[in-house]
C-alpha cells in the first residue's frame, strides 16, 4: 500500500489559510484581555463565561491524552462525533467527484453526511449470516476517487465487533482513509485501534463522550488520527468549536474514570442479565449478540410491538425499515426500574 495524504485532500483545503482567533495571535500568559471584543463586565451566568473558550481545548487534550496513552498532536475533539464525520468529508471528499464506502446497517450519519456533501455513498452491506464486513464486496466498490471507508465497531444498531483481521486487511490495501467509529467500545472486551496508530497513516479512529461517559447533552466528540491529518481537520474546524462549559464538565469527568468503569461494569452486567430474560419472552424470536450498551431483538410485528410499548410510555428504537433489521427493535439499556417495566410490559402484550 502507498498512502499519500497530499494526494487525498482537497485542494482547496490544502492551500487554506485558517481563520486566526484573537486567541491565536499571542502566545505566553496574560492577565488582561482586550483582544476579543468580549463583555468585560462579565455575564449574568458564570463569571468567567463572558470570555471564548480555548480554540485548541489544550488541557482537555492533555487530560484524554494521559488516559488514552497518545500524544495530544493525535487528537482532534469535535461538537459531537456528527463534526468529526462532516469535517472528513469537507477535507477529503470533492462534491460530485469522489466517493466513500459503508457498510449498511450502520449509523445513519455516515450517509447523510455524505449526501450534505455531495459525496457518492456506496454501500458494501453486511453478510447477513453474522453481520461482519464483506471484503470482496468492499474490495469491488474502491476505485481511484474511494476516500473513506466508514467501519462502526461495535456496531449500531447490530451491536456486534467487526473482526479485526478483515479491518487490518482493509487498512493494509486501502490506499485511502479508514474510519473506525467506535462509539461503543468501551462496552466491549475487544481493544481499541487506537494504539494502531503508528502502524497506519490512514487510520482514523474515533470515540465519544456520549456513551459510556454519560455526557450526551455536552455533544463531545473525540478523534485519533495521524498528526497531519488532525493538522487538515483542525485548519477547517469552527475556531471555538467545544464551549467552554463543556471543557470544564468533561474535565471533571476525566478525574472520575473508577466511577466511568463501574457504571460501564453494571451496564453490561444488565445487558447480559436482559440477554437472558429476552429469550424466554414469547413474542421474541432472537436476541442479537451485543458489546455494545443496547441489544438488537427480533420480535414478532415489531411495528406493532413498537406502538404499544409507546402506548405504555415506553420509547425503543424501531429498526424495521433498516436493511437486515426487518422486524427488529434497538433496545438500550435502561436501569433496573426501565427494564423491570419494559420486560413486564413485552410479557403483557405476548399474552395479547
Amino acid at each position: 500500500m502507498s498512502f499519500d495524504l497530499n494526494k487525498l485532500v482537497r485542494d482547496n483545503i490544502r492551500d487554506l489559510t485558517p481563520y486566526s482567533s484573537a486567541r491565536d495571535e499571542f502566545s505566553g500568559e496574560a492577565r488582561i484581555f482586550l483582544d476579543a471584543n468580549e463583555n468585560s463586565l462579565g455575564s449574568p451566568l458564570v463569571k468567567w463565561y463572558n470570555r471564548y473558550p480555548d480554540p485548541h481545548q489544550k488541557d482537555l487534550k492533555k487530560a484524554i491524552s494521559k488516559i488514552k496513552g497518545i500524544g495530544t498532536e493525535h487528537i482532534f475533539l469535535g461538537n459531537g462525533s456528527d463534526e468529526c464525520i462532516d469535517l472528513l468529508y469537507r477535507c477529503f471528499c470533492e462534491p460530485k467527484k469522489d466517493n466513500v464506502i459503508i457498510c449498511p446497517p450502520t449509523y445513519g450519519m455516515y450517509e447523510v453526511s455524505g449526501n450534505i456533501n455531495d459525496a457518492e455513498v456506496r454501500k458494501a452491506p453486511l453478510l447477513a449470516r453474522d453481520f461482519q464486513l464483506h471484503i470482496e464486496q468492499i474490495e469491488h466498490l474502491i476505485d481511484e476517487q474511494t476516500k473513506l471507508i466508514w467501519i462502526c465497531s461495535p456496531n449500531n444498531p447490530t451491536g456486534n465487533s467487526m473482526y479485526r483481521e478483515d479491518i487490518e486487511t482493509i487498512l493494509n490495501n486501502f490506499n485511502g482513509i479508514v474510519v473506525i467509529d467506535e462509539a461503543y467500545i468501551n462496552f466491549s472486551k475487544h481493544k481499541s485501534f487506537i494504539q494502531e496508530l503508528p502502524d497506519y497513516p490512514n487510520l482514523v479512529v474515533m470515540q465519544t463522550f456520549s456513551k459510556a461517559w454519560g455526557l450526551a447533552a455536552l455533544r463531545l466528540g473525540v478523534l485519533f488520527a495521524s498528526a497531519d491529518i488532525v493538522a487538515i481537520l483542525n485548519k477547517v474546524k469552527p475556531p471555538y468549536n467545544i464551549n467552554q462549559a463543556t471543557q470544564e464538565l468533561a474535565m471533571q469527568a476525566l478525574e472520575e474514570v473508577g466511577q466511568v468503569n463501574d457504571m460501564i461494569r453494571e451496564l453490561v452486567g444488565m445487558r447480559d442479565a436482559l440477554i437472558k430474560v429476552l429469550e424466554n419472552v414469547p413474542l421474541v424470536e432472537k436476541v442479537y449478540p451485543s458489546d455494545a450498551n443496547f441489544l438488537l431483538v427480533k420480535v414478532r410485528s415489531a411495528r406493532n410491538v413498537y406502538d404499544y410499548l409507546l402506548a405504555k410510555g415506553i420509547v425503543v428504537r424501531d429498526r424495521s425499515n433498516v436493511q437486515l433489521c426487518d422486524d427488529c427493535l434497538r433496545i438500550t439499556i435502561g436501569t433496573e426500574h426501565e427494564i423491570t417495566a419494559l420486560v413486564r410490559t413485552l410479557r403483557e402484550y405476548s399474552k395479547k
